[in-house]
């Protein structure tokens, strides 16, 4: 699978260093998710209850396999998973990475007010709805002036806010399972950062460990049908992917349903350029583009 990439100019309402940002984009094939779980069984009510008896009996043998035949697999009616911004955002987890004070905020924040208010971003038809954003490195204060900063006055009550969540297995889950069951109309869920929420337990994670704790977090995504955006930072070490620079191991990126990955030739720079590869951008998506960044 060959992997292009798009690159554009954003234009953000943030100043200084956040006033344009741009994007490219590496498009993946579409995934279709099902509607009912794979693994369950469906009985004919056709069938005699002898054959149920035996399918029953079947599935009852601690060496039971479900598999089902390449006819079955085709004759199957699959459910495309939601778009929150077309062509960028689905339903599922998502990692966005950058190196510290890079704009890394600004943009969750840029993204979170447009899913919210259900305008198009950087020409990417948005699909409106309730946006909570965790952000657990800042106060209210910093929020309000950030905010300021970028939309002026104008406020929407479709975004709210939280600087501080309980940890993933430790709480997280139920308070966003609670948030989730009071605004059904949820879309977006931000989590700024990752650190913030998943427990020390060494200096060094693992494969294993970075791979549950976005797990955790996908699951929940795909259960309620919204996007978790993650945010997260790269490592300073040269990679020849920019995926790779990723902070911590593959299990990360591996686990989730794409990346985002935030990048500026220098830290002052007004404009950004966002790499995208996930598994749910639509083919074809193999244009290039560029708009010229204005500040």
């Amino acid at each position: 699978m060959t992997d292009e990439k798009k690159k554009m100019t954003a234009q953000d309402s943030s100043v200084g260093a956040d006033d344009g940002q741009s994007i490219s984009k590496n498009a993946d094939i579409s995934i279709t998710t099902s509607k009912g779980e794979i693994n369950d069984e469906v009985v004919n009510p056709q069938e005699s209850l002898e054959e149920m008896y035996r399918r029953i009996q079947r599935m009852s043998d601690p060496a039971y396999l479900h598999t089902v035949t390449l006819d079955e697999l085709m004759d199957n009616v699959f459910e495309v998973k939601s778009a929150v911004i077309e062509n960028l955002l689905y339903t599922g987890a998502y990692i966005l990475a950058g190196a510290p004070k890079i704009g890394k905020s600004f943009l969750g924040a840029q993204i979170a007010h447009h899913v919210s208010t259900g305008q198009d971003l950087w020409g990417y038809k948005v699909h409106q709805g309730t946006v909570l954003y965790l952000a657990l490195e800042d106060d209210e204060s910093c929020l309000q002036r950030r905010m300021f900063r970028m939309f002026g006055v104008e406020g929407t009550n479709a975004l709210h806010f939280a600087t501080s969540a309980k940890m993933i297995g430790s709480g997280l889950d139920e308070q966003l399972e609670k948030f989730a069951r009071e605004h059904s109309d949820t879309k977006l869920i931000i989590v700024d950062t990752l650190q913030k929420v998943r427990e020390m337990v060494s200096d060094n994670y693992s494969y294993s460990s970075d791979y549950e704790v976005i797990g955790k977090l996908k699951q929940f995504a795909d259960r309620h049908g919204v996007c978790i955006l993650i945010v997260h930072h790269t490592r300073k070490q040269p990679a020849g992917d920019s995926f790779e620079k990723i902070s911590g191991t593959t299990g990360l990126s591996g686990c989730a349903d794409g990346a985002l990955i935030m990048q500026k030739e220098k830290r002052t720079d007004g404009k950004a350029t966002l790499e995208i590869s996930g598994r749910d951008q639509p083919d074809p998506f193999n244009a290039l583009a560029e708009r010229a960044a204005t500040e």
